[in-house]
């Protein structure tokens, strides 16, 4: 969940590996730090932001042209200066930066400790460091041998690079399951966590496989295995543009990303979807075709947001494929002994292709001989390499920690996933598939339109913005999009939130409800609407605050709410795509108006590479 960084080539290295943290920032905020090698090997590091280390190195000398940074999520150790990355090694003559946890790290600890090397951190990651030292000095090695020996050793998730005083030329990076990107320039090299902090100087890169370790030095690249096996890099051209990492003018990037999907959605369908020619089809879908319309149950693993989009698909795919479908946390489904089959197919969801669990779960489904299908967002991420066939969003790069266009765009894919398996089963009539297509197509102005609320949501936000609780209520296809307004109030605005089936309510959380509890209920029209209301009048009943999202024209629920906010008319089937857009504003303005860090809320990270 760290962001590591480094560069080596004939430009200064720090103002690189600055500006690279701060576009890694999302992945960890803790603290930060750079090493920078020019004769000496120097390691600077600060407790807080990047702005932070900023302040701190100006007045040091940080000419160089070859360092690494890192920007910290912490998990060994608190997060303080000491525990800051780069670390050094015992001797000080070569420093890590690390993202990921090293399991075994306090039986080396204790080995090393009695070989007589001393620890300055709490974390992980300098043992891992006096552990290549170590070899290196017990075997007389290279500093290359040195790592890929300790790599043997040490037991969980790592993407790292190493310097050396010694070798002023030469970096070494490795990785397992923690992301690693390679930017191939001109007589220079770039690594990162992800692309972001490349794509300004290069769009030709190397995602560096598990278990390989990268070698640059004299201006060349070599890729072994952890067997000493050489492999030949395969380089990839990206098609990220510049502008899409930047701001572009929005006071923060999630409500930048909150505006832009409109345009996320239609170019998760483009290529796809064209109503007027009758053309559904999705590549990744083609050559497991058989194994889709013969399935006898499909399992969907997830975490977070993206476990709330399998929730969708789950209505979508019973509804319109008539298979079977179980909705899992990746976290929860690899701890325990799951039945899979080989007629299962695993449909693996995840923004950016690198969460841990959801990994670890393909990996488990793969051994039972099941079919894995990954939805994902980032081209070449671990995901999208591990699944048999699968598809990408097309959402763009998502910089908020809190993910909203990648969760529009899961289900505008999921959605088309299901109508093509249905038409393909022949459990949906061709008169209604051609109805859902042209709704489908039509979302994106839907959406457009949606964002037009944001004055009002404005308005309300001021209103509860100092609400300690909060319920979000929802039935059928807007139960999952309960959960997730009541996942994106407590992420960002720190307020306690709870989503819940509308009619669940009565079992317990109807207890909850006085004339100081919001409640957020999700009421558009759909073949609920009658159940919904109901519930609304129960919690009225009781002096809740109602906020209700309706369709536009609703006469009867006004009447009930406190306040109601009008969203466009939709099918049932593609509700979630617009009900959602008014709780994303909601928690974005009242995390904004109670003063919370939005883009980079407390305790969290985008990318959970690390169980």
């Amino acid at each position: 969940m760290c962001g590591i960084v480094a560069y080596i080539g004939h430009r200064e290295a720090c103002p690189i590996i600055i500006k690279g943290l701060k576009r890694l920032e999302y992945r960890g905020y803790d603290s930060a730090g750079i090493a920078l090698l020019n004769g000496e090997l120097n390691v600077y590091k600060k407790k807080g932001k990047v702005s932070d280390l900023q302040a701190f190195i100006a007045d040091k000398d940080t000419h160089s042209h070859i360092g690494m940074g890192h920007t910290r999520w912490a998990t060994h150790g608190e997060p303080n200066d000491s525990n800051a990355h780069p670390h050094y090694s015992s001797s000080g003559r070569i420093a890590i930066i690390h993202n990921g946890i090293i399991e075994n790290y306090a039986s080396l600890k204790t080995l090393l400790q009695s070989k007589g090397f001393t620890f300055y951190s709490d974390t992980d990651t300098e043992v891992f460091i006096n552990l290549i030292e170590d070899i290196q000095n017990e075997n007389g090695c290279t500093l290359e041998e040195a790592v890929r020996l300790a790599l043997h050793e040490v037991v969980g998730a790592y993407a790292i690079v190493v310097l050396s005083k010694e070798e002023p030329n030469q970096l070494i990076a490795a990785r397992k399951g923690s992301p690693l990107v390679i930017g191939v320039g001109k007589d220079e090299f770039f690594l990162a966590s992800d692309a972001t902090p490349i794509i300004e100087y290069t769009n030709e890169v190397v995602y560096v496989n598990d278990y390989e370790i990268a070698v640059i030095k004299d201006g060349k690249l070599n890729i072994k295995t952890r067997e000493d096996v050489p492999t030949t890099p395969y380089i990839q051209t990206l098609q990220m543009e510049l502008d899409s990492i930047e701001k572009g003018g929005y006071e923060h990037f999630m409500l930048k990303e909150i505006f832009e999907q409109p345009r996320s959605i239609h170019d998760s369908m483009r290529g796809r979807l064209i109503a007027a020619n009758n053309h559904l089809i999705m590549g990744g879908f083609r050559e497991y075709e058989n194994k889709f319309i013969n399935a006898k149950r499909i399992i969907i693993v997830a975490c977070g947001t993206s476990w709330h989009a399998g929730l969708v698909a789950e209505y979508l795919i019973e509804d319109l494929a008539r298979i079977p479908v179980e909705v899992e946390y990746a976290s929860e489904f690899r701890y325990r002994n799951p039945v899979i089959t080989e007629g299962d197919i695993v449909i693996a969801i995840s923004q950016s292709g690198e969460t841990a669990d959801t990994l670890a779960a393909i990996e488990l489904a793969k051994s039972k001989g099941a079919t894995i299908f990954g939805i994902c967002n980032v081209v070449g991420s671990s995901i999208a390499r591990a699944s048999d066939a699968g598809a990408y969003t097309h959402a763009g790069p998502e910089i908020g920690v809190a993910s909203t266009k990648a969760f529009t765009a899961q289900v505008t894919v999921l959605t088309l996933l299901a109508m093509i398996i249905g038409s393909k089963r022949g459990t949906i009539e061709d008169s209604k598939l051609r109805q859902l297509m042209i709704e489908l197509e039509n979302i994106p102005a839907k959406v457009e339109k949606a964002l037009e609320l944001n004055e009002k949501i404005v308005e309300i936000s001021e209103e509860f913005k100092d609400a300690p609780n909060c319920l979000y209520l929802g039935r059928g296809y807007n139960f999952p999009v309960a959960l997730e307004g009541a996942l994106k109030l407590k992420e960002i605005s720190y307020i306690h939130a709870e989503g819940y089936p509308a009619a669940e309510m009565k079992h317990g959380p109807i207890a909850l409800i006085d004339e100081n509890m919001p409640v957020i209920v999700i009421a558009t029209r759909d073949s609920s609407y009658e159940k919904i209301v109901s519930n609304i009048q129960e919690v009225k009943a009781r002096k809740g605050r109602i906020i209700a999202i309706v369709t536009e024209g609703d006469q009867v629920i006004p009447a009930m709410a406190e306040y109601v906010i009008e969203v466009p008319e939709t099918s049932e089937f593609l509700t979630p795509l617009v009900s959602v857009i008014p709780l994303q504003l909601l928690s974005y303005h009242i995390a904004v108006m109670r003063g919370c860090n939005v883009d980079q809320p407390r305790n969290l990270a985008k990318s959970v590479t690390v169980e």
